[in-house]
């Protein structure tokens, strides 16, 4: 779960990291309030969106007066912000952080990210801070250092000394260097983080050491440890066929295709998706229904993917170890019943009461398309997106279930 740059700057702040002052606006005049409030002569006004390269997007400002400011958000609220990292739909603006202008001696990039080789925290850090990190690693690939934490110990302030003076800093900053450092690796690690990342985190004209932009991002799985941290979640910023997913139970993935998958078990939805590629088409989704896929649990899914207007066709995958292939019959059954599905509809059932579930989808008198192998339903499934009258899987009544049978 990612958060915004206030609420990361605000969280990062409580264990003892150095940031801005700021206000957040929901409103161009609520933003020039904001600036009389925090006073000073220039401000940075500072569009909310789960994506970085706001900057070269317009998406921030700098502003002398309350008409600059109130120009410059009037300009961002309730449009899209296209950045590289959010593709051509981009992210809405919704919300705005006003902030001191401050003086700025240098740049740099700090991040904290979980290294799966070595297994621990890795501190990710370079001396060209402000630009991204992809870009550092391939324009400076040497101002890059690194250091990993040993999870028995934490971060040793030792550590710390030796980041800063491989970055260059001066001796005078180091304890404070140190003290980042420290604040953000108790923030990831007590918070379940999966990365939290300053860029830039800049020397200002009076000597500290401050996080001038702030991300983080959260475990979804931890969550329930910190409720205080879950209340932070935007579902504006999310795409929204994930979103109710989430709030269903469900791991769900949008894609761009025409094919909704619904499958339990993610390795095996990624199998389908690239055997529904093999054979041609394009998968709109990742669905992983889980291993208790309930009738109920799998109508619910079929709404899901339904809800998407890409959908052309529906390919129901399932291997049943733990659950079970005629609670998924039931399920697929009691979708088509209760929702108007006017796309076909592929199911493959394999594993524990299948010869139950498959006497339930042909007993159902509905248009479903059976098969028997994975290759074979995505196949049909691909045939009947492409409207392929030789495929025999364009059937729309439910009087030909008895040549959909033959055909399977």
């Amino acid at each position: 779960m990612d958060i915004h740059e206030y609420q990361a700057k605000e969280v990062l702040s409580n264990f003892g990291v150095t940031v801005p002052r700021g206000a957040l606006a929901y409103s161009p005049e609520q933003a020039a309030y904001r600036a009389r409030e925090l006073g000073g002569e220039r401000w940075v006004v500072k569009a909310q969106v789960h994506a970085g390269g706001r900057g070269k997007a317009g998406g921030v400002k700098i502003c002398a007066s309350d008409t600059e400011i109130q120009d410059a958000t009037e300009g961002m609220f309730g449009q899209k912000l296209v950045t590289h990292q959010t593709g051509p739909e981009g992210k809405g603006i919704y919300r705005v952080y006003v902030e001191e202008a401050l003086q700025i001696d240098h740049e740099f990039y700090l991040g904290f990210v979980l290294d799966r080789s070595s297994q621990r925290v890795m501190i990710v850090a370079s001396a060209e801070g402000g630009m991204e990190i992809e870009d550092i690693s391939a324009d400076r690939p040497d101002s890059i250092v690194r250091a990993t934490v040993e999870p028995a110990v934490g971060l040793q302030e030792f550590q710390g000394r030796e980041l800063a003076f491989k970055l260059g800093l001066d001796a005078s900053l180091v304890q404070q260097f140190v003290r980042t450092l420290q604040g953000c690796y108790r923030a990831f690690t007590e918070l379940d983080a999966t990365m939290v990342e300053i860029n830039p985190l800049v020397v200002s004209g009076d000597n500290r050491v401050i996080a001038l932009d702030a991300k983080m991002t959260f475990d979804a799985n931890a969550l329930f440890r910190h409720p205080h941290v879950a209340e932070l979640r935007d579902k504006s910023q999310e795409d929204p066929r994930e979103s109710r997913a989430a709030d269903r139970g469900l791991s769900y993935v949008g894609l761009e295709g025409n094919i909704g998958c619904i499958v339990n078990g993610a390795g095996l939805a990624m199998a389908t998706m690239d055997t529904i590629k093999l054979a041609g088409g394009e998968p709109a989704n990742f669905l992983d229904i889980g291993g208790g896929a309930t009738p109920d649990r799998v109508a619910k899914a079929f709404r899901l993917v339904i809800s998407d207007g890409n959908v052309e066709a529906i390919l129901v995958n399932i291997f049943a170890g733990i659950n079970r292939c005629d609670w998924v019959a039931e399920g697929v059954v009691q979708a088509l019943r209760e929702t108007q599905v006017d796309v076909p509809v592929i199911v493959r059932l394999a594993g524990t009461n299948v010869e139950e579930g498959q006497k339930i989808l042909a007993q159902s008198g509905l248009p479903i398309i059976r098969a028997t192998t994975l290759m074979e339903a995505a196949e049909r499934a691909v045939g009947a997106w492409r409207n392929d009258l030789s495929q025999g899987v364009v059937v729309r009544d439910p009087g030909a279930s008895k040549s959909l049978e033959a055909a399977s």
